[in-house]
């Protein structure tokens, strides 16, 4: 049935615009965002039930101009991220200090070393020359895997891109050598449970 307006003239329906399905930014800005969130849910697990006290590193923000319309509020006009110098987690879990970093990739046959600075490489072997555990916590995004890869493999990996070799860590190297773990419920992502297998009693 054709529906008409008073003048006689035809109704017809304006074209629905096509709807783009909304695909994930893995831009610098938002890599490592979701597992990110998956990580301070867990974290927040973890120190509300005694287990372990693990915090995010704040990120450095430099402040450029500030501006007060009034005595009592200062609004900040200009600021600046400042290049992180280290990981994004630390804390302390059965004594040990631990310290992390977060990573994704949407690659899923390997974890392409560019995700990795220099600096924190840097950092994360201080962390072990002092008795303290780091790793990288790596999210593949494409087949939902996690992985904690333990700074010796990370390292040997490096080391082989700077002398020219491959510039990524493939899956089955991780497999090997890396413990991999799954998302679950409480909390979202166990990760100390999986980081006993790197020798932690």
């Amino acid at each position: 049935m054709a529906i008409r307006y008073p003048g006689g003239r035809k109704y017809t329906q304006a074209a629905k615009p096509a709807v783009k399905s909304a695909k994930k930014d893995y831009s610098f800005s938002n890599r490592g965002k979701t597992l990110e969130d998956e990580l301070d849910e867990s974290n927040a697990y973890y120190l509300a039930n005694g287990i372990a006290v693990i915090h995010k590193k704040p990120v450095p923000v430099q402040i450029v101009k500030v501006d007060y319309p009034s005595r009592s509020a200062a609004v900040i006009r200009e600021a600046y991220f400042k290049t992180p110098s280290t990981t994004d987690y630390n804390g302390i879990y059965r004594g040990h200090h631990i310290d992390f970093d977060a990573k994704e990739t949407g690659v899923s046959s390997s974890f392409p070393l560019k995700n990795i600075h220099g600096h924190q490489i840097e950092h994360m072997r201080s962390v072990t020359d002092q008795g303290g555990i780091a790793f990288l916590i790596v999210k593949f995004t494409e087949t939902e895997r996690y992985f904690i890869v333990p700074f010796d493999l990370v390292d040997r990996a490096w080391k082989r891109m700077k002398d020219g070799g491959r510039k990524s860590i493939p899956v089955a190297e991780l497999e090997e050598e890396a413990v991999e773990f799954h998302a679950g419920f409480r909390p979202r992502l166990d990760y100390l449970g999986a980081i006993a297998k790197l020798g932690i009693s």
